[in-house]
């Protein structure tokens, strides 16, 4: 792909997947990969923010010996991401505009 993925649209795409339900972070990561090329260190950083910003939060539960730490979206989160789908679907709207959409 030819464009930057900004750090909005990574938060956006992170709590549009922890919406979906609560998730570890390989899963998450494998997830997001599926759709858009990034790495295990791009996404731990926007996790970090995300938590720092109280739109996600952690626990932690035990997994063939070892603690795994999960991810779930908070209430913040949540209205966080409508905005983003807002906000996405007015940008989108105005690029359509610009670039002209294909029917």
């Amino acid at each position: 792909m030819g464009f930057q993925i900004t750090a909005a649209l990574l938060d956006a795409c992170v709590l549009s997947i922890l919406a979906r339900g609560d998730t570890y972070g390989y899963e998450l990561t494998q997830n997001l990969r599926e759709r858009l090329q990034v790495s295990e260190s791009t996404l731990y950083p926007v996790l970090r923010r995300l938590q720092a910003g109280l739109l996600l939060r952690t626990y932690d539960m035990p997994h063939q010996g070892r603690n795994r730490r999960y991810y779930s979206i908070t209430e913040q989160g949540t209205a966080q991401l409508v905005q983003f789908k807002q906000d996405w679907s007015q940008f989108r709207d105005q690029l359509n505009s610009l670039l002209g959409k294909e029917g």
